[in-house]
């Protein structure tokens, strides 16, 4: 029994070897498969050595200081000790620690060199830069160093001095421990404390570790143009002209310390090193940290907005700089709007005004999930996304998105691993719809639509197997010779049945040999990878299906936009994924969080992805990346070719990324500005559209992003892409816009659009035109405010939420346009119950100054703000039939051809009365109230009770006739 148990320890630590090394097998093996699945091998093998060589030479490094001082420090030992009661005590460790001496002091050096190895790994980015950066071509204003300094060799320096500290840390620290334990260091032995060779050895140490303190304060003096202050990142006043001359000064004090020390490897006294380093500590504290207080409160607070001048007007220009906001790419142009309108104001703008998008990308996602879902298990993103495409030859605004399969919506008693995994492996098609089109229910106009594809998008692919809402792994593919096992579509065009299909890419990783599909059945953890006949000699694997996810893997230097969208490319889908380089290494530039300047109240939905909490203050559009649909092929392009940090990565891996030549003409057609892009620019624009420092310091010219209106809670409106005609344009542009409110306040102070049209030569320009102060410009929250608070508006939408309806309001688009603002939100109606409801453009309302309209058209909103007769046409093919909101029960239907209209689903009705339809209803509704509202206001109560009642008659009347089943209801804004 004594023998089994002692060899059962070992055995059991052989076989916690064996499984640790074959889940890293595992790991690496599979890793190495997927990026040999995308061609990104070079990227993998690149990551992979560098982090393994920072692993080996840093932890050998750690390993060798420890094993080294450790060996010194016993080899150094006195051979005779002083008897004491100490000495006694360390008698019977020594006795018990000897034995195993070498084990304890190799288990000490492994361990720490694992940890400083993975330290050292995890910094394998910082390593590429140093290795592969150049130069900005542009100089800090402090050190006139080029900025490349700063952004590729400062944070690498900065890390090899913090593992320097570790290293002589930690060999201190044992060499102090084995020279104590061995009788080398006497705590509490009368007479000498410290023997004479143990002096040299920790001397030595000591002056190593203030020798590093030398380089540290050294570098500190680069790092105050890169820390955050008070007010701005950068060195400020007192950094300057008392940090920064203290930081040089402690750097001599440290090297004559450090001397001192070495100098007592001979001399043996701990009195000159003593004294050196309790100036050096002295020398700290006053100069350090005394000086430069005494400069900020005495010297710069009494006259801080002078003093600080120079200092914010290098933060101005270099955070300008940094995120493309600087005056090349920033017009700022005044705009005298006015807030008065009359008939014919928006002749001049007639191009503009048809293509005003009231199909909002955030609400009518349930109306393509049940009008073109076609089948339960197929889903659409939330929310959907703006593209541009030509439709009947006029490029037009379009709100698309991909049919795609879910797991979720497979019926229960088919949930089974052959069928999650083998069976429903893909989506189906685009669907898209003309951003401000509608059908006569209020439902949208498809011109892509239906299983198979019907519309204008051309032939292409249709078959979605890589996606945002793809499962998280299926196993497709199969020799000729077997039948398809793959679920295609529900009714084949010739057949008339469901059509099976076999997945004919090369996207996926090989899985036919017994060793892959070991492999995988441990990763995850799925015993059917071994067990199932569904796998065959030609079965691939699709895993990390996600656009995004697949960017970030084979370019993990990459941060990658948020909001991915899918385009029909050259006869196939393609997710276009927006990459930025990023740095947090620029001098003066303002530090941002990267969450926090991209949140906005569209960033809590599925198929947005929030950002990293990381701080940078550089950024650039760099690349664009786009991802098959069928084949999961991804590919990059350098974008922004001039960017510093991109030419250093594309040397770090220097296959990666495609130069722009070789973007293809038809998917220019589709690139845009990237959303999370604009979204910092704002943010920064927020403070840094003001250039005088004065002023800047002062903060009386702040801008802040208005809070959206139809959110629940408080939080920025998001960007809005739209086609439209800035002063000074001459034709409607396709862009992505924001407004601006004073600080503290809700009126508008600016209007900002991008433009978003990569075919456009003014691509990437920023326009802000900038409101007169002393003209009342609504901001959205006031706009919404006036909205419910307009006696009109607030029946109508009354009478929209009787019943079992509610209201759904739309995203409120600013276009500058008639000499001033208008605004213009779409008004939905959806069931309250129903899991399947979907929301119906019913209305439109506009507002351009104090002026309201609201119709079921544009053209009569538009018309009913400006006197009568706006001056422009929308196009729009008739009205809208009012109706009930469907339950959704239609799931699955599908819209005719093009030209035809859908009719509304059928419901259940109560048959209308006897006396008059719904508009008469509404129109006796209307008389009641404004003859109750006349009665009060000279006292006639008896009028006004008969007046009530016939108002009360008329609502239920009304009520009756649009199908609902109680009294008018309240319904919910938001969205």
């Amino acid at each position: 029994m004594p023998r089994r148990s002692r060899a059962l320890l070992p055995t059991l630590a052989v076989l916690a070897v064996l499984v640790v090394a074959y889940i890293l097998t595992v790991t690496f093996w599979t890793d190495w498969l997927w990026f040999d699945s995308v061609d990104f091998t070079d990227v993998f093998t690149t990551q992979l050595l560098t982090r393994a060589v920072l692993f080996i030479v840093f932890g050998l490094v750690m390993a060798v200081s420890v094993v080294v001082n450790g060996i010194i420090a016993y080899r150094l030992r006195p051979q005779h000790r002083p008897m004491s009661v100490e000495q006694q005590s360390l008698d019977r460790y020594r006795e018990a620690i000897d034995p195993v001496r070498k084990w304890v002091l190799a288990g000490a050096a492994i361990l720490l060199a694992i940890m400083a190895g993975a330290s050292a790994s995890g910094r394998w980015q910082d390593y590429l830069l140093w290795r592969n950066g150049g130069e900005f071509g542009r100089e800090d204003a402090q050190f006139g160093i080029d900025i490349g300094f700063f952004t590729f060799d400062f944070p690498w320096w900065r890390f090899l001095v913090s593992y320097g500290f570790a290293v002589v840390v930690l060999g201190l620290v044992v060499g102090a421990i084995t020279h104590y334990v061995y009788g080398g260091i006497r705590l509490q032995t009368a007479g000498q404390k410290v023997s004479p060779a143990t002096q040299a050895h920790l001397s030595v140490l000591i002056g190593l570790f203030v020798l590093l303190k030398a380089v540290a304060y050294w570098l500190d003096r680069y790092e105050l143009v890169l820390q955050d202050n008070e007010r701005f990142t950068g060195a400020s006043y007192s950094d300057v002209n008392a940090l920064m001359p203290a930081k040089m000064i402690l750097v001599f004090v440290a090297l004559i310390c450090a001397i001192l020390f070495f100098v007592n490897v001979w001399q043996r006294n701990w009195t000159l090193p003593g004294i050196g380093l309790g100036l050096l500590v002295l020398s700290a504290v006053l100069l350090g940290g005394l000086w430069p207080f005494l400069v900020q409160q005495f010297e710069v607070r009494p006259s801080e907005a002078s003093k600080e001048s120079d200092y914010i007007d290098r933060n101005i220009q270099a955070t300008r700089e940094a995120y493309n906001i600087g005056d090349e790419h920033v017009e700022i142009q005044e705009y005298n709007a006015t807030t008065e309108a009359s008939q014919g104001q928006l002749a001049s703008d007639s191009a503009t005004i048809p293509g005003i998008r009231l199909m909002d990308p955030n609400v009518i996602q349930p109306a393509f999930q049940q009008l073109q879902q076609v089948r339960g298990f197929y889903s659409f993103s939330d929310p959907l996304d703006v593209d541009r495409y030509q439709i009947d030859g006029t490029m037009r605004d379009t709100v698309v998105a991909v049919r795609e399969i879910d797991s979720e919506g497979i019926p229960e008693e088919q949930q089974n691993w052959i069928n999650e995994h083998t069976v429903y492996t893909h989506g189906f098609g685009m669907v898209a719809a003309p951003g401000n089109e509608r059908q006569s229910d209020g439902s949208p106009v498809f011109v892509e639509r239906n299983i198979p594809a019907q519309g204008q998008l051309g032939d292409y692919e249709p078959r979605v197997y890589f996606g945002q809402n793809s499962p998280t792994y299926s196993i497709v593919g199969a020799p000729d010779s077997v039948d398809p096992v793959e679920y295609d579509i529900p009714e084949d065009p010739q057949s008339g049945e469901e059509r099976r299909n076999t997945y004919q890419g090369d996207g996926g990783v090989p899985v036919g040999s017994f060793i892959n599909r070991l492999l995988y059945a441990t990763r995850f953890q799925e015993a059917n990878f071994l067990l199932s006949d569904r796998l065959n000699s030609e079965s691939q694997l699709l895993y990390d299906r996600d656009p995004r996810l697949r960017v970030e893997k084979v370019a993990p230097w990459l941060t990658v936009d948020g909001n991915p969208f899918p385009s029909v490319v050259n006869g196939r889908i393609k997710w276009i994924v927006d990459g930025y380089t990023t740095s947090n290494s620029v001098p003066y530039a303002q530090r941002v969080s990267l969450s926090e300047a991209t949140s906005d109240s569209r960033t809590s939905r599925p198929a947005l992805a929030a950002q990293p909490d990381d701080y940078i203050n550089y950024v650039r559009n760099s690349v664009k990346a786009t991802v098959d649909a069928y084949s999961g092929e991804v590919t990059l392009y350098a974008w922004d070719e001039q960017d510093p940090v991109l030419q250093a990565w594309m040397g770090a891996f220097p296959d990666a990324v495609e130069p722009r030549s070789a973007i293809p003409e038809p998917l220019m057609d589709h690139l845009r500005y990237p959303e999370d892009m604009f979204k910092m620019q704002r943010k920064l624009l927020e403070q840094y559209h003001v250039e005088d420092p004065i002023t800047f310091y002062g903060g009386q010219d702040r801008w802040v992003v208005p809070s959206d209106p139809s959110a629940e809670v408080e939080v920025d409106q998001p960007p809005y892409y739209q086609s439209i005609k800035m002063p000074g344009q001459d034709r409607p542009v396709f862009s992505q816009t924001t407004t601006y409110s004073p600080r503290g306040r809700q009126n508008l102070i600016a209007f900002m659009a991008v433009n978003a049209d990569t075919r456009h030569e003014d691509y990437g320009q920023l326009q802000i035109l900038r409101l007169p102060g002393n003209t009342q410009i609504d901001g959205p929250g006031q706009v919404a405010n006036a909205f419910e608070s307009n006696t009109e508006v607030a029946r109508q939408l009354t009478l929209l939420r009787s019943g079992d309806a509610q209201t759904q309001l739309g995203n409120l688009l600013t276009l500058p346009v008639g000499g001033g603002l208008l605004y213009v939100q779409p008004v939905y109606v959806v069931r309250a119950s129903g899991d399947a409801a979907y929301p119906l453009l019913r209305r439109v309302l506009v507002q351009f100054g104090n002026e309201i309209g609201f119709d079921d058209t544009l053209q009569g909103a538009l018309d009913e703000t400006f006197q009568g007769e706006s001056g422009a046409e929308t196009e729009e093919e008739g009205g809208i039939e009012d109706g009930v909101p469907p339950e959704g029960e239609g799931t699955g239907q599908q819209t005719p051809p093009e030209g035809e209209q859908t009719p509304p689903p059928e419901t259940e009705q109560t048959p209308p009365p006897a006396d008059g339809g719904l508009q008469q209803a509404i129109a006796d509704a209307q008389q009641a109230w404004e003859d109750a509202q006349a009665a009060q206001s000279e006292g006639q109560w008896a009028e006004y009770g008969q007046a009530l009642a016939r108002l009360e008659e008329a609502l239920q009347r009304a009520n009756q006739l649009s199908g609902g089943s109680g009294s008018s209801g309240d319904g919910g804004g938001g969205q």
